[in-house]
Order: structure tokens, then C-alpha cells, then sequence
């Protein structure tokens, strides 16, 4: 019997031995995965915190400005890109030459590439996107002096935070244009509104429309309607508002019609022939 009973303990020593060889192979394989699954995560992370760092500014601050969602007229539009520091003029001109504005971005930052912002031209299909960088603001070695300088005045000291060096930071802004069809009529136009000159502050509105640019070779333009007019009537349609000369232009479409504007000072009439509706 002591034979067999040995034989016994010694196979249960060989399977418990088996046994734990298992859960040490299991053990191992739960730190590897685990291990890989740490590995995976930062992983994650790491790539999240770089897309957040690369992230486009010119696209995280674009507001759209045009309720019609235009675009490019072309599936694949050649973008092109422009830098100046012009806003104003440049906006006159790009609807002069039959352009109107999709929407624009506008941000302070220390360093955003020009290139962002065509890239992302390219994403709306703009066809021209114009970017403008202005300086703003930072501490200079000249402020360092003057800080010095106010606290030997007043015997104090000068806490280390002001005597770090800021980065330049700069006002950036974009907008981004598509061209249009050429128009019925060819202006653009705004409602003026002045302030009355007693204390209430009554705002008065204008007589007209003003024009604040005319479509090159558009109807207006061979009209002699220029920037700066007042549009008053448009055929049988007084011009009160935007909208007044929008229904006017849809009415008389591919018609010559009569015109009332005031131009320099003086209340004149024209005919105008308006292009039809495609």
C-alpha cells in the first residue's frame, strides 16, 4: 500500500506543479496585455494632444458670414491666397470684381502659418482667401527698464514673473471668397442710419440705399451707377430697404427699367437693362 500511496503523492506534486506553471504562463499573459493595453492608451493620448497642437486656427475660428452657404462655383476651385494689410480696400474690391465674402476667421496667437488658412480655403472651396496679420502686443526689454526703474522709486522689488520675455502675439484674420454668377442688377448695397442731434438719440434712417460697390461690366456699372450713389426707386418699387431692391431686380429681371437715384448732391433718372434670370 505504500508504494501506490507514494505514486499518489508524488503524481498530485507533478499536476500541482502543472497547475501553477499555468497560472504563472495566465499571469504573464494578463501583464502583456494589460502592458499593451497601457502602451495603446498613451498611444491615444499622445496623438490626441498632437492633433489639438496642430490644431488649424484659421478653421477652429471660422464664422460663417453668408446665409446662402456659398461656395466655389467649381467642384475643385484653384484657391488662391493673398497677404495684405489693406482689409477695408480689398473687401471694396473683391465685390467689384464679382466676389462676395463666404465668412472669416479671427484670432490673436503668437504663431499661425499663412498656409492654415489657404489649406482650409481649400476645404469650403473658396476661391480666394486673404489674410491679414497685425502686431499686437509684448513685453520688451524697454518695459523691463521702466518696471525696474518704478520699483527702485519706490524701494520695492520686482517680482521675477515680470521680467519674463512674452512672445510677440499678432491679431490674425482671414476671409475667404467665392465668385458669383454675374448678377441681374450689380450692387451692393447699405441702409444708413444717423443719430438725431438731440439728447434722445433717435436713429433716423436715410433716404435710399447706398451703394458701396458697383460689379465691374455689370447693368449698374454700364449705367453709370457708381460707389457712393443712392438708390431711391427701382421701376415702380421705392427702395426702403435691402430686401426692396431684391424684389425689384427679381420683378424687372431681363427688362430695361427705369431707375431713380441721387448721385453727387443731385436727384437724377437712368435706364438700366438688367440681365435675365439663367
Amino acid at each position: 500500500m505504500l508504494p501506490d500511496a507514494q505514486n499518489f503523492t508524488n503524481k498530485s506534486s507533478a499536476k500541482a506543479q502543472i497547475l501553477a506553471r499555468k497560472k504563472l504562463s495566465t499571469g504573464l499573459m494578463l501583464c502583456c496585455l494589460l502592458g499593451l493595453g497601457t502602451l495603446f492608451v498613451a498611444m491615444q493620448l499622445h496623438a490626441a494632444e498632437a492633433s489639438v497642437a496642430k490644431q488649424n486656427l484659421y478653421a477652429k475660428n471660422y464664422k460663417e458670414q453668408n446665409r446662402y452657404q456659398l461656395k466655389s462655383q467649381s467642384a475643385n476651385p484653384d484657391t488662391k491666397m493673398y497677404v495684405s494689410n489693406h482689409k477695408e480696400d480689398d473687401n471694396i474690391s473683391m465685390l467689384e470684381d464679382g466676389y462676395d465674402m463666404m465668412g472669416s476667421s479671427g484670432f490673436k496667437e503668437t504663431d499661425a502659418p499663412v498656409e492654415d488658412a489657404l489649406q482650409y480655403g481649400k476645404e469650403i472651396k473658396a476661391d480666394k482667401v486673404l489674410v491679414y496679420r497685425k502686431y499686437g502686443s509684448a513685453r520688451k526689454s524697454g518695459s523691463k527698464i521702466e518696471l525696474i526703474k518704478e520699483a527702485a522709486k519706490k524701494g520695492g522689488e520686482v517680482d521675477e514673473k515680470d521680467m519674463v520675455e512674452e512672445p510677440t502675439e499678432y491679431q490674425y484674420y482671414a476671409s475667404y471668397w467665392a465668385k458669383l454668377p454675374m448678377p441681374l442688377f450689380g450692387v451692393h448695397v447699405i441702409k444708413l442710419v444717423k443719430t438725431a442731434s438731440d439728447d434722445r438719440e433717435v436713429k433716423i434712417e436715410e433716404k435710399g440705399l447706398k451703394v458701396i460697390a458697383v460689379i465691374k461690366d455689370s447693368p449698374a456699372a454700364k449705367a453709370n451707377i457708381v460707389k457712393g450713389d443712392t438708390l431711391l426707386k427701382v421701376g415702380d418699387i421705392e427702395l426702403v430697404k435691402a430686401d426692396d431692391l431684391f424684389a425689384a431686380v427679381k420683378r424687372y429681371a431681363g427688362q430695361i427699367v427705369p431707375v431713380e437715384l441721387q448721385q453727387s448732391g443731385t436727384e437724377i433718372k437712368t435706364k438700366v437693362a438688367l440681365n435675365s434670370r439663367k
